[in-house]
């Protein structure tokens, strides 16, 4: 398979290892896949609920585990490292410089769209920028506002289906609409990039995610046109995964009808593994008394059933009673914890094998 470039960095395997907060792919999980030679990605969101004073200074707090965080990634790995910046976060912009100042080497930034990204840049900034999107309006916006206000392109850009893991960008009679699939996105939003590109010279990559488990899946999407997928689910069930060994188990232990759609405090449907403290949710009976936080902009704990927040960092620690885990829509397929290594050998091993199927099948 073709590696995978953005502007002058390289991946060798064209596989972006998804974000994934609260305390699932920090330092050990981005390190790790940056090692075998895709890229690994530190999730900012609640970086620092690790911090003694994260409740009390949630702000500082997150500075110094983002920091922190980035330089031992760098410590653990020479391969390309990249965060993932939610815009919904209150501190979305002190994230973003400090990535900056330690040199990540991208930054990639959905859940809302990050109009006034490039003008956290410096002139010797070498930081590339990746904007998320699950539309080719979102797209559209996007490359058009960073041109004519920064004279700047994406470095590349995902587009997140609505299979992803997490909080997404549809409405809840989207998601299971052929309309919003993500061929169908991947096909809308090419036509939007393309457009960019033969006009200002550019090249921008797209990265597809979301539902994309195999090597298979890979080469049709790959085969379709993207330059690289994005996998977070996969990467979950690995040794290397920061999340508790608990949380890993809500996938291994999960069967398909546990992975259903919720609707989240912050205002979006997301997807998650079923338990025992959704099913309270949706009794009626969580509620939480206070915010320490104030982490999201669209998040107004005074009406929110919980705090996402605090049931996410319940959840990385392994207390499922008192969290949840959100999850791909493919999370039931995992079955033991491996190491990241093996994740991406058969990974690519699926790739092959499945390419040489179709030429021997284009040559009968």
């Amino acid at each position: 398979m073709d590696s995978l470039k953005i502007g002058n960095l390289e991946i060798p395997v064209p596989i972006v290892q998804g974000g994934m907060g609260v305390g699932i792919s920090l330092s050990g999980l981005a390190g790790a896949v940056a090692n075998e030679g895709a890229l690994g990605v530190i999730s900012t969101a609640g970086v620092g609920y690790m911090e003694p004073d994260f409740s009390t200074n949630f702000e500082s707090a997150t500075k110094r585990a983002l920091e922190a965080q980035i330089r031992k990634a760098r410590k653990e790995t020479n391969g390309i490292l990249g965060v993932n910046i939610m815009v919904a976060l209150t501190n979305f912009d002190d994230l973003v410089k400090i990535s900056i100042d330690e040199k990540i080497d991208i930054i990639f930034a959905g859940a809302g769209l990050p109009l006034n990204l490039p003008k956290f840049l410096t002139k010797d900034s070498q930081t590339k920028l990746v904007p998320i999107v699950s539309s080719a309006r979102a797209a559209e916006i996007i490359c058009h506002h960073w041109k004519k206000h920064f004279d700047y392109l994406p470095d590349a850009i995902v587009i997140e289906g609505p299979k992803a893991g997490g909080h997404l960008g549809f409405k809840q009679k989207q998601i299971d609409d052929p309309d919003y699939s993500l061929e169908k996105l991947l096909f809308e939003i090419k036509a939007i990039v393309i457009k960019y590109e033969e006009k200002y010279n550019a090249i921008i990559p797209i990265i597809v995610a979301g539902g994309i488990y195999t090597g298979e899946d890979m080469y049709k999407f790959l085969n379709l046109g993207a330059s690289g997928v994005q996998l977070g689910t996969i990467f979950v069930t690995t040794h290397e995964c920061d999340a508790s060994d608990e949380f890993k188990n809500m996938y291994i232990n999960a069967i398909e009808k546990d992975i259903r759609i919720i609707n989240s405090p912050v205002g979006l449907p997301g997807r998650a593994v079923w338990n025992d403290f959704l099913q309270k949710v949706k009794n009626g009976e969580k509620h939480p008394i206070n915010c320490h936080f104030h982490c999201l902009k669209t998040c107004d704990y005074k009406i929110s059933p919980y705090c996402i927040l605090s049931a996410l960092l319940n959840a990385a620690k392994g207390n499922m009673k008192n969290g949840f885990a959100f999850s791909g829509a493919n999370a039931y397929r995992a079955t033991k914890i491996i190491s990241v290594k093996e994740t991406i050998q058969t990974l690519i091993d699926e790739f092959v094998t499945f390419k040489n199927q179709m030429l021997l099948a284009s040559v009968a």
